[in-house]
């Protein structure tokens, strides 16, 4: 898969009757002054009161590129370099054509320019491979390499968790039966059984929720799990992004998501900051008629659970994801569950397909929320904390790694100049390590590591200094 994509967005304005023509004429002198061709546009952009304008219209036909068009108020909140009040009052934002060039993420590469009746600018839009998972690090390559890509914890499933699981193969020629694993999974959380849907995996979870719930406004936080947002691509929707920035330490501003916005999907602790968002925060975003979606995939690697919201039944439109495939080592299995409001568990039911989550999975389901494998999780979490601050201490080291934000969960991410050379020159040295740069809000300079034991970590860190040393000018 290629790291990202560059495309280029002509936002475009225009009076009331301006022509097809000009609006044309505007866009490729522009592209032309600019050293860029038409070939490289995918898309123009305005206001969305301009998108029925015929000449706006019928310029994206010509070029054969669709034309997006975004709310006023959600072009307002961008910050253009060349406002004027009078677009402003005539249309609620300081300049449709900048900042719907800015509006899909990228940087703004040509400024306004003006016709008599037109305007238009030019952005780059970076697109991250959003199916670019920490697996396909390690994919073909042998015995020999030691997985830190994969954030699923080392030496799992446990020895008595395979036998649970071998156990059910003599069941195979019966349908599954979920109601055992799902009352399990309720009591675990102290819900009525009509709160739990079992899944295969969290990421099914977000496909359900991307194609059942009929956003109209979804929003997602980056850096982030990228399959919300492909799931939500890929069900038709327009996806917002709300990006935290590294200097803040990505931490959230519940202020920052859009009122408007009905579905807000967040990580906690998120893949792949390892930044673990106070529980209120999050609580902080709860609407009337907005359905707010935490995964929850790696909460059970933080001790005690502190900052939690499964369980929870006082957050209106609360939908809590969870997965076994990381703590248990279960990802070739497919399990996880989804903890929200029964009318919303409904809706995703129905849209599974018949008898979605097989035997074997429904039996570790219920093994991994027994009290015993719930303490051995704790136990995990203890010493996964342990081991992430032995791993945070040998990176402090190195004048070259930044960390940003505090790290909370399995993983850790770090920030190094040349560190696509870096990745490639530990892979030789025998440690996969997970690239940043597919993750939006994230660059070709970060990398996330996953915690392992103290003498993998040694190893690593000894690799990395090398890594580094070959690496320097």
């Amino acid at each position: 898969m290629g790291e990202y994509v560059t495309r280029l967005v002509v936002g475009v304005g225009g009076r009331a009757g301006v022509s097809v023509a000009e609006v044309c004429a505007l866009i490729e002198e522009t592209l032309r002054g600019a050293g860029l061709t038409a070939g490289a546009v995918t898309a123009l952009a305005t206001v969305d009161s301009k998108t029925p304008e015929p000449g706006i219209a019928g310029a994206a036909e010509r070029f054969g590129v669709p034309l997006v068009g975004y709310p006023a108020e959600e072009l307002a909140r961008i910050a253009v370099p060349h406002p004027s009040p009078a677009v402003r009052e005539a249309t609620g934002t300081a300049s449709v054509a900048e900042a719907a060039a800015l509006a899909g993420g990228g940087e703004l590469l040509v400024p306004k320019r003006r016709s008599m009746a037109a305007t238009c600018a030019v952005a780059t839009v970076e697109e991250h491979d959003l199916r670019h998972h920490g697996d396909a690090e390690v994919a073909d390559a042998g015995d020999g390499l030691v997985d830190l890509a994969v954030n699923v914890r080392s030496d799992t499933p446990p020895a008595w968790l395979k036998e649970r699981i071998a156990a059910s193969l003599g069941d195979l020629a019966a349908y599954p039966d979920g109601r055992a694993a799902r009352a399990a999974v309720a009591r675990r959380h102290g819900l009525p059984a009509e709160r739990v849907l079992l899944t295969a995996g969290a990421a099914e979870a977000f496909v359900l929720i991307a194609r059942a719930l009929d956003a109209q406004r979804p929003v997602v936080v980056h850096p982030q799990f990228t399959e919300p947002e492909a799931a939500l691509r890929d069900a038709g929707h327009r996806v917002e992004r709300v990006v935290l920035r590294a200097e803040d330490g990505f931490r959230l501003d519940p202020a920052a998501v859009p009122e408007e916005a009905d579905l807000v999907v967040v990580g906690n602790p998120t893949n792949p900051t390892s930044v673990l968002h106070p529980a209120a925060t999050l609580a902080a975003l709860a609407r009337p008629g907005r359905t707010l979606v935490v995964d929850e995939a790696f909460m059970d690697a933080v001790p005690g659970e502190r900052e939690a919201l499964a369980g929870r039944m006082d957050v209106p439109g609360l939908v809590v994801l969870r997965s076994l495939t990381k703590t248990w080592g279960l990802a070739g299995l497919r399990i996880g569950y989804v903890l929200a409001e029964p009318e919303v568990i409904a809706k995703l039911a129905a849209a599974q397909p018949l008898w979605p989550v097989s035997t074997p999975a429904l039996v570790a389901a219920e093994a991994c929320v027994s009290p015993e494998a719930l303490e051995e999780a704790e136990a995990a979490a203890r010493r996964i904390a342990v081991d992430r601050a032995h791993l945070l201490a040998g990176l402090a080291e190195f004048e070259e790694v930044t960390v940003s934000g505090v790290a909370e969960g399995p993983f850790v991410l770090v920030r190094i100049p040349g560190a696509a050379e870096v990745r490639t020159r530990l892979r030789a040295l025998g440690f996969a390590v997970r690239r940043g740069d597919t993750f939006p809000g994230l660059d070709a300079s970060w990398l996330r590591l996953a915690v392992r034991d103290r003498a993998t970590t040694g190893r690593l860190l000894q690799a990395l200094d090398h890594a580094l040393a070959l690496a320097a000018p």
